[in-house]
């Protein structure tokens, strides 16, 4: 049966009663019906029930749940969940059917033949409220509402649900406070291993190719824990503050990457010399398996080999040795003499796995030699604090009860055992050497009690010390306790298949030796750390560097024998100094001087004129100032005396101050002189009085005057004279002025005849203003003047025109002044009765004016002078200050002074007036006085403050320089090592039973004491040379003690010197020493030669260069100083001839590197070279202003550059210059429009075309000659060209009109048109008028006297506005490069048609602008600012300190970037120069040896520097633990790292450090293992691999870099395979790396198959890491097979035929035979055999391959192909040919063909303009 939970209709009813009912049903699978079940009482708390629907799913959360269907059926409320225990249980899902609950209810339902136990949950979740409580913590609360529900859904009593099971309501809770932010945080752990997302959903597919990676999930725990111990604590602290940080992330796993190993080596030799062996051959892995990438395959290959048959029986037993032993203390007597019944001496059977010595355990109660009494009749001698103190061996009773060793067990198995004769001579031996000891030691003795005797002081002390020296001699000394003891081995016989066997087995091999002389291991011990040392820093700076405090702690026993490594002796940390009375630190700052003058001659390009002339330049410029550090002032500091106050201000190294100096260079300006700008000269005025207040004079002045338009710098002072005098006769302060004659009114009151006229006039001052009329009563009034009235046959003229303007301002000897007036004809005279018209000379009158003579005075005056104390002022001290640290004080008086200028009277063109004509000067009065108030061991003072107002001149020498003294030599140490002790060998106790040992000789060790020394030999503590003297010499030594037949010689001398080079031979010598002397064996030179000859050496030595040539350098001092002592900017010499430089380098005969000195060289070629000069952007001079585009009101003019010479190597850039290569400059210009003006001549006289003879009159011209004249203050005085003057406003020259016949009435000239109203508008009109000048007759009539027109606009009538013009460009003053200037626009007055016209025509209409428009305003021009560097910086030391690519650098910087158009910067800011070559010496291992178990009696010697090392071994083992040593030599190199060096004299690294590439522990011995016959055995370690990154495509995935390493089996026995070990290899992480790509590569075909290999990107063939899916056909073959003669498999599968054949194919499409070319064999129609195919016939998609490897052979010339078409190459030789016979053709028609006859060209006269002008610079 299968239990189902659902909740009915009544729970969505029952939601405000809080209960819910549950049903149950029970279901029956082989009926297929539902059973309900009796609901119950449940306790309701809100769980959560959950059962399957179709589509959809019945859920609920801890709180609420909701079904969800594909219907939506809606939102449940909170229902209990019931747990039913069933009988039975249906199989599977019996509701997912089921679309609603409806239909669940709906099921057949019956009841269950036994009733299920329904049971209700007691154990209740639901949703708790908030926390509550009065305190932070867990004392908090929190509660829930439970009650009791019926099933049916409504609520009951509580006594009706079972009381036990009722819920809590209640529960302890943690309250969370703010403050609990400090105390919990959330604690994340480490991101999990990255899994496939194909693993978390099984639906998801994995990509079938990897491409860059698979996506994966990443998982990491997260809990919130307490901060202080890491405790947990609920999440929901935690989360009160912070959301839970995400447990899951995405990840990226690459793709799987195989493991990649290298080619396989060579095979080995084989295993065995006869019989049946193995060979090997191995590789390496080059790139290990990563992300699940396939294993590394066998790394070795094994091949039986079999040389010869083996002859005889084949030895299967080898002896193997097995490791040293602890290094073991040689046991005491005591020690060694142990019961007989001790387990040690029991016999036990050999154990290969046990040695057969074992330490032998102390006598606990034996007291340590240190600690025994001493003897007195003994002295102290180190020789013998390891000497056990026993009597000789000889001496001591037999033990007959001594079991026997169980190394003597080993001794009955060896055929070679001493006899009893050897051994009594030996005893023999030993008594004679007791008895010389003894001898000895008497003597000792006797010098010992010698020494006691004596009583001299100084002889004590001397004693005193030679103990002292002797006791640090001990190899056991204060710091280090030096013990000499012995280790064994094991020894055993070994079979072929790996077994031990008997050592009886081995009889053939000697025994090797099991002991040898050993160091006891002892760690390095130290003491406690020492208290903290006094902080570094003794002053207070918070924000400053802190100081450091350092502890140390001294070694009390050194590590000896391969013990623990002393760890760091010295350990510091920052600090701050501590307590009261601290100082502040001093603080340092950066201080600037004054800045300089301005100067603007920087500025200047190279073109520039004004560089000849700077005097007087202004506008932009640069100043500078330095800039230098000092120490701050304080508050503590200002309590000090003025010494202290003056050493505070002195400069100071600029590394102390900190922070970016201030700027060295500013841009500045000097204002430009305003030019005085005055207007034009007024006309002269009238003859006046000086002073009209005073007429006594008779002589008066006519003055002209002009004003100041534009202030000048300094005022008006500087402006030339305004005022012009012209002395004149008949002076008058008020004249009257004849303003308008009245109208001619005729004598006697007749209608015509001669009149007068009255004139108007008004009184006048000298400056032309009107006054009062009384004023002028003493000035004669201007009389009538005479005129007439024409009768009406009389002749009519016209008026007299206005007197013209005087021609000259003055009359001279040539020049006289003249002014015009004429009258025209209107009508002539009737004849007879009338007055006839005048001839032509009366037409015109003359007068003179400006009769004054030329002679003009004006007042001159000179400069202010100097400052004069005025003594008439009382004086006023004062006492002034200035700033400056360091200044001091400075006071000065101070008192009013007076200036004065000297004045002169001028004449014009003549000079100065003599003081007695002064008087005709002083038209004015001249006042003038006031007085204005007006910075090897060298050392340098820096003016802080110019002298000013006659100061004090600062000092001429600011600058010392003194030799340095002698440096203090830096305290050198050094270690110094003591002689060597006796050689101790190991107890003969141990050795006496090994097979040829002697007591008194054989190997040993030998030690000796070091200490460390100062330079000049004292001692100081040995921490000192451990820190700063390298590493410590070793402490003991392998030793020989000779034995008898030993033979013993001195060490080789040194080679002879040699006379010359290249001749004779050196020689070296050594001697016999001791008893070999006489020994006979000894006396063979040729075992034993004594002397040693070898040609001199020929030191040849060749110099060659090497490197790159450096950078150009010019010579030192190269800057050029400006004129005024100043570096000028612009001028720094950076170019010229320098030089460059090429390493030389020296080799010797062999080819090695030495020093350059060998070849006479000083390092150098050195080579001429030349940095252009940089050359800037050249134009011409400015050309002149053109005139202003508008004659009136605003243009432009214009002027122009254009370039002369473009630039180059870094010279000023050219501005922008147009399409011709010129530059413009553009102003607004305006022109006054009455500047020209139209000057009209009088009418000529009437030319009558039709004449009426009687009456003179009828139809007629005037002409008059117009000319355009430029109008001055004066009247017109120059004609000028014509387009000048306005062509609108040019008077007629000529006018058509009728001449008055008699009688006629006479008009006079129209007057001008009067003004039209504005604004303009047709209704409106304008008038002019004429007057009567003649009356008409009594039938005559006057015509109109008036005359009118319509206004039309912008043809009569006008209409004015205001234009203002745009900004002109910044105009800077002549004298000025760049800075301030003025920039102008102009203001305008417009007609309504666009004209412009003088401005009086918008003042006379009243416009008013709409603001006050500023027509001048300042502005900026950018400074061409060029770059400056600052000096260059001195050499650095070499880059390298030996080699060939050292480099000697030095750099400049910018200090002042370039603005504008200046010079850029150049790109080198550093040069370098190769270092003098120097050869590279290095320490350097050799190979390490063969590795040996063991080898023939004999010695091993190797060098470190002059110490000759020695190992000894004996024959025996061929396997086993061995031994291989190397030595260290010295080789010289160049530094590249490409070659390994030569080998040199080790004299030469004698300066050197003794390390090998950085590591100071030699190591010149390893252990090792040589394989036994048939072993298997792992390789040594390859070499790490390149660091291997993981790409795609040659883009890092950013999974980090890895190198690998391996080992590889190698097998000797195929029946011992089963015990190889495995390979190995390893990976570790590296930095950088480098991206490999692999690809499979194919070779030719040979046949039916070509070679296909996996290579990597830089060209090593690999197996592993190409797609094996992509992998290349290897084979191919055919079927059937390819049995026809020349035929072949082709790769497509097919037989095809080789090169010169064609292919015959069957019906069938099988290769019939191969057929030569070009026979072609076609069959007949009767014949069936074959038809005539080739393979493209059959199969045209098949690629035609052909056989490799022919290309030697003969060809032919296949046209066509194996498909029967012509081959591509037959229509290229075809088309080929063509184009061929077309070029023949052409070029034999171009041959035969006529020539034309040449034509000359006509050159065309009109050149084009250059763009380019020459003005003869040389520069050209």
């Amino acid at each position: 049966m299968r239990l189902a939970a659902g909740a009915p209709g009544p729970c969505l009813a029952a939601r405000a009663l809080g209960a819910v009912l549950l049903l149950v049903w029970l279901w029956d699978a082989q009926t297929q019906t539902v059973s309900s079940i009796k609901p119950t009482y449940i306790w309701q708390t809100g769980m959560a029930v959950s059962f399957p629907l179709a589509g959809g799913e019945l859920r609920a959360a801890e709180r609420d749940f909701s079904i969800s269907t594909l219907g939506a059926l809606g939102e449940f409320y909170p229902c209990m969940l019931v747990v039913v225990d069933c009988l039975k249980k249906p199989p599977g899902p019996d509701y997912s059917s089921a679309k609603s609950y409806e239909q669940i209810r709906r099921w057949p339902v019956r009841e269950p033949a036994q009733r299920p136990v329904v049971t209700t949950v007691a154990d209740f979740r639901g949703p708790w409220g908030r926390c509550m409580g009065s305190e932070c913590g867990p004392g908090g609360s929190q509660s829930r509402a439970v009650w009791c529900a019926h099933s049916e859904g409504w609520t009951t009593l509580h006594t009706n649900c079972p009381q036990s099971k009722r819920p809590d309501n209640q529960q302890k809770c943690f309250r969370v406070c703010d403050w609990h932010k400090e105390l919990y945080d959330w604690q994340l752990g480490a991101w999990n291993q990255c899994v496939p997302i194909s693993l978390h959903k099984p639906g998801v597919p994995r990509p079938p190719v990897c491409t860059r990676g698979e996506e994966g999930i990443q998982t990491r725990e997260v809990s919130c824990v307490q901060k202080t111990d890491g405790e947990p604590a609920n999440d929901a602290i935690c989360e009160y503050f912070e959301p839970k940080p995400r447990l899951e992330q995405a990840c990226l796993i690459p793709c799987p990457r195989d493991c990649v190993v290298s080619e396989f080596s060579p095979w080995t030799s084989c295993s065995k010399t006869c019989g049946t062996g193995l060979q090997n051959r191995v590789r390496s892995v080059l790139a290990p398996p990563l992300f699940r990438g396939s294993a590394c395959p066998n790394l070795t290959e094994l091949r039986t080999c079999e040389l010869v048959p083996c002859e005889g029986e084949e030895s299967v037993h080898s002896l193997r040795v097995g490791a040293w032993g602890p290094c073991s203390l040689v046991p005491s007597r005591e020690a060694r003499q142990v019961p007989q019944d001790h387990p040690k001496h029991l016999d036990r059977p050999d154990r290969p796995d046990q040695p057969k010595h074992p330490d032998r355990p102390k006598r606990p109660d034996r007291p340590k030699r240190s600690d025994r009494p001493k003897r007195p009749d003994r002295p102290d001698h180190p020789d013998r604090l390891n000497r056990p103190d026993r009597p000789n061996r000889a001496d001591r009773p037999k033990r007959p009860d001594r079991p026997k060793r169980p190394d003597r067990l080993r001794r009955l198995d060896r055929a070679d055992q001493p006899d009893r004769q050897m051994r009594q001579e030996r005893q023999a031996k030993r008594r004679k050497n007791k008895e010389k000891k003894e001898a000895k030691g008497e003597r000792v003795r006797q010098r010992q009690r010698d020494r006691e005797r004596v009583k001299d002081p100084e002889t004590r002390e001397l004693i005193k010390k030679k103990r002292t020296r002797n006791r640090q001699n001990r190899q056991g000394g204060k710091f280090w306790d030096l013990q000499v003891g012995y280790q064994t081995r094991e020894v055993m016989c070994v079979h072929r298949n790996g077994s031990t066997a008997a050592l009886s087995l081995c009889h053939e091999q000697t025994l090797p030796v099991t002991y040898q002389a050993c160091v006891i291991t002892k760690d390095c011990e130290v003491t406690e750390w020492s208290d903290w040392s006094a902080c570094s820093k003794e002053c207070y700076e918070p924000n400053g560097p802190k100081g450091k405090r350092t502890r140390i702690r001294r070694i009390q026993q050194f590590n000896v024998g391969g013990g623990t490594e002393c760890p760091h002796l010295e350990e510091s940390e920052t600090c701050t100094p501590q307590g009261d009375g601290i100082l502040p630190c001093i603080a340092y700052t950066w201080k600037t001087t004054e800045w300089s003058e301005c100067r603007v001659d920087v500025l200047l390009s190279q073109q520039d004129r004004r560089r000849g002339n700077q005097t007087g330049l202004c506008g932009g410029g640069i100043q500078n100032r330095e800039v230098y550090c000092v120490q701050a002032p304080s508050d503590f500091q200002s309590n000090l005396s003025s010494l202290k106050s003056k050493e505070a201000s002195r400069p100071v190294n600029s590394d102390l101050c900190v922070g970016l100096p201030p700027n060295t260079t500013q841009l500045c300006h000097i204002p430009c002189p305003v030019e005085c700008e005055v207007s034009s000269w007024s006309a002269w005025g009238p003859c006046t009085f000086e002073n009209c207040q005073d007429q006594s004079s008779k002589k008066g002045f006519k003055l002209r005057k002009r004003k100041v338009l534009n202030e000048p710098t300094g005022g008006a002072g500087n402006c030339p004279h305004l005022t012009e005098a012209i002395p004149c006769e008949e002076p008058s302060c008020y004249d009257w002025l004849l303003v308008r004659l009245e109208e001619c009114i005729p004598d006697n009151n007749r209608e015509c005849g001669p009149g007068t006229q009255n004139p108007q006039v008004q009184c006048i001052n000298s400056d032309g203003e009107f006054v009062d009329m009384q004023l002028c009563r003493d000035a004669i009034l201007p009389i009538p003047v005479l005129c007439e009235v024409p009768c009406l046959r009389d002749c009519v003229l016209s008026p007299w025109t206005s007197w013209s303007l005087c021609s000259h301002t003055c009359s001279g000897k040539n020049t006289e002044g003249k002014q015009t007036r004429a009258r025209s004809i209107l009508a002539y005279s009737a004849g007879e009765g009338g007055v006839q018209c005048p001839n032509s000379s009366a037409l015109q009158e003359a007068r003179s004016c400006n009769e004054h003579p030329c002679t003009v005075y004006h007042w001159q005056t000179g400069p202010w002078g100097p400052c004069i104390e005025d003594t008439s002022v009382p004086t006023s001290n004062g006492s002034l200050s200035p700033g400056g640290t360091g200044a001091g004080s400075i006071e000065a008086s101070c008192a009013v002074g007076m200036q004065t200028r000297k004045v002169i009277c001028v004449r014009v063109n003549v000079g100065q007036v003599p003081p007695k004509n002064f008087a005709v000067c002083c038209y004015e009065d001249v006042q003038g006085a006031g007085g204005d108030m007006k910075k090897k061991q060298s050392r340098k003072r820096i003016i802080i403050q110019l002298p000013a107002n006659g100061g004090q001149d600062c000092p001429e020498v600011r600058y010392q320089e003194k030799e340095c003294e002698a440096p203090s030599v830096c305290p050198g140490y050094r270690w110094k090592t003591h002689k060597w002790r006796r050689c101790q060998l190991v107890p003969w106790s141990i050795r006496k039973d090994s097979p040829g040992a002697q007591e008194t000789c054989g190997p040993g060790l030998q030690a000796r004491a070091v200490s460390c020394r100062k330079q000049d030999g004292g001692q100081v503590d040995i921490g000192v040379c451990l820190k700063l003297a390298g590493p410590m010499p070793l402490l003991s030594q392998a030793c020989q003690h000779p034995c008898q037949d030993d033979c013993q010689l001195t060490s080789w001398s040194r080679f002879s010197s040699c006379a010359s080079d290249c001749v004779g031979v050196r020689t070296r010598r050594r001697l016999l020493v001791g008893k070999s002397k006489k020994r006979d064996h000894c006396k063979n030179t040729q075992v034993y030669p004594l002397s040693e000859t070898q040609y001199c050496p020929c030191n040849k030595y060749n110099a060659q260069p090497v490197g790159n040539w450096s950078d150009c350098i010019l010579p030192e001092g190269g800057r050029v100083e400006g004129l005024l002592g100043m570096k000028v900017q612009g001028d720094i010499k950076e170019c010229g001839q320098g030089y460059r430089y090429q390493a030389m380098v020296c080799y010797d005969q062999d080819n090695r590197l030495v020093e350059t000195s060998r070849c006479n060289s000083h390092g150098y070629i050195e080579e001429a070279c030349i940095i252009p000069c940089p050359s800037d952007c050249k134009l011409s001079e400015w050309s002149n202003w053109s005139r202003c585009s508008k004659s009136c009101g605003s243009g432009v003019k214009v002027r122009s550059k254009w370039l002369r010479e473009k630039p180059y190597n870094s010279g000023r850039p050219c501005p922008k210059l147009d399409h011709v290569n010129q530059v413009y400059e553009v102003v607004p210009c305006q022109s006054d429009c009455g500047q020209y003006i139209w000057v009209a001549e009088p009418w000529s006289v009437w030319k009558v075309s039709n004449v009426d003879l009687k009456e003179n009159c009828g139809e007629g011209v005037q002409t008059r000659k117009v000319r355009c004249m430029q109008n001055t203050i004066d009247g017109p005085s120059d004609p000028v060209e014509d387009y000048l003057c306005d062509p609108e406003e040019m008077p007629l020259g000529a006018r058509e009109s009728k001449l008055p016949c008699p009688e006629d009435c006479v008009l006079s000239d129209w007057s001008p048109w009067s003004q039209c109203p504005l604004p303009c508008s047709t209704n409106n009109t304008r008038e002019r008028t004429a007057s009567r000048i003649r009356q008409p007759g009594e039938s005559k009539q006057c015509p109109s006297t008036t005359e009118q027109e319509s206004c039309t606009l912008n043809t009569n009538c006008f209409h004015y506005s205001y234009n203002i013009t745009d900004w002109s460009t910044c105009q800077l003053s002549e004298r000025a490069v760049c800075g301030s200037g003025i920039k102008t626009r102009m203001l305008d007055c417009v007609r309504s048609d666009g004209k412009s016209v003088d401005l009086r025509f918008c003042e006379e209409f009243q416009l008013n602008l709409e603001r006050k428009w500023q027509m001048n305003a300042s502005c900026v021009v950018e400074c061409p600012v060029n770059c400056q560097l600052s000096d260059w910086s001195s050499w650095s030391e070499c880059s390298h300190t030996c080699g060939l690519a050292g480099k000697l650098w030095r750099r400049r910087s910018v200090v002042q970037a370039s603005q504008g158009d200046g010079r850029p910067c150049p790109s080198q800011l550093e040069q370098w120069k190769p270092c003098p070559v120097r050869p590279c010496y290095s320490w350097r291992y050799g190979a390490w040896s063969p590795c040996q178990a063991e080898g023939k009696p004999g010695h091993l010697e190797y060098r470190l520097c002059a110490v000759v090392m020695v190992g000894w071994y004996v024959q025996g083992a061929r396997c086993g633990e061995g031994v291989r040593f190397r030595n260290v030599s010295c080789f010289v190199s160049n530094g590249s790292g490409r070659n390994k060096g030569n080998l040199v004299d080790e004299e030469l690294c004698g300066d050197l450090e003794q390390a090998v590439d950085g590591d100071k522990q030699i190591i010149l011995e390893e252990l090792c293992t040589v394989p036994c016959p048939g072993e298997c055995y792992l390789t040594e370690w390859t070499a790490w691999s390149a660091c291997l990154l993981s790409c795609v495509g040659g883009e890092d995935l950013g999974f980090g870099s890895v190198q690998v390493r391996s080992r590889a089996v190698r097998a000797q026995e195929a029946e011992n395979l089963h015990q190889c070990p495995q390979q190995e290899w390893e990976v570790r992480p590296c930095t950088e790396g480098q991206c490999y790509e692999y690809k499979w590569m194919t070779g030719p075909w040979r046949g039916s198959s070509r070679l296909v290999w996996c290579q990597r990107s830089d060209g090593l063939n690999v197996t592993g890491g190409c797609l094996v899916t992509s992998e290349p056909v290897a084979d191919r073959s055919c079927d059937p097979s390819c049995d026809k003669p020349h035929s072949y498999c082709t790769e497509a599968g097919m037989c095809g035929c080789e090169e010169g054949y064609t292919e015959v194919m069957t019906s069938n499409g099988v290769l019939d035979q191969c057929t030569v070319i070009p026979v072609l064999e076609i069959p007949t129609a009767g014949d069936s055999k074959a038809d005539v195919k080739t393979i493209r016939a059959i199969s045209p998609t098949q690629p035609n391959a052909s056989l490799p490897g022919r290309s030697s052979r003969t060809w032919f010339l296949q046209p066509f192909g194996p498909d029967g078409k012509l081959k591509t190459w037959v229509y290229g030789v075809a088309a080929g040919a063509f184009v061929l016979l077309v070029f023949i053709f052409s070029m034999t028609y171009l041959a035969c063909k006529k020539p034309k006859k040449p034509q000359r060209r006509q050159m065309n006269n009109r050149l084009k303009p250059l763009t380019l002008a020459y003005d003869g610079d040389a520069d050209m």
